[in-house]
């Protein structure tokens, strides 16, 4: 009876350990997705504060240069854009899209000397500047919450815990094919 009662004492540390790793694994994987989570609201927060930010930056900017209407309508355009996306890259395409007409749209103020010294527009670009930076901060905090989740989901023995659960992979934050071309501003300076 001793022996019966080792074994079942054996098979039963075996199962608490089986059951104790799992439950472990599992709310490894669980933290490691509400991090991804957590960092995607961050980087929604920012581009939310920057959607916020272009109107009155666009209509300090108006003011001095009405004749730049092209411009105008593609950050007006790349905003809507932005503001309509769902997926990872949907946004990070639209987000390269707005930079780009952002860019634009400061080369114009820069023609302007009147408006580079008004109060306004400095604090716009200021405030601009620093969700940019911010911006860029979320995307890396998200691609690290990213990195961790699919490194944690493809190890062995996690990755079948992962399976079972229905764990998945996050997307990375990408940067467009457009974004890494350096937007042409020269015509704006009859270049």
């Amino acid at each position: 009876m001793k022996s019966g009662l080792k074994v079942l004492l054996a098979i039963g540390a075996v199962i608490l350990i089986l059951v104790i790793s799992i439950t472990s694994s599992y709310n490894n994987l669980v933290a490691r997705s509400e991090n991804v989570e957590s960092a995607w609201s961050l980087i929604d927060v920012q581009l939310q504060r920057r959607y916020d930010l272009i109107p009155n930056l666009v209509a300090t900017v108006k003011e001095y240069a009405a004749h730049e209407k092209e411009v105008f309508a593609s950050v007006a355009e790349a905003r809507s854009k932005l503001a309509g996306a769902g997926s990872v890259s949907e946004i990070a395409e639209a987000d390269a899209e707005l930079r780009g007409a952002l860019s634009r749209l400061l080369a114009i103020a820069e023609a302007y000397p009147e408006l580079k010294a008004n109060e306004n527009f400095i604090n716009l670009q200021d405030e601009l500047a620093g969700t940019e930076n911010r911006i860029a901060t979320a995307r890396r905090d998200y691609n690290e919450a990213a990195r961790s989740l699919n490194t944690t989901i493809r190890r062995f023995p996690t990755n079948i815990i992962a399976g079972m659960f229905g764990f998945e992979s996050a997307d990375y934050f990408e940067a467009s094919e457009a974004s890494r071309e350096t937007p042409d501003v020269g015509d704006l300076f009859g270049d």
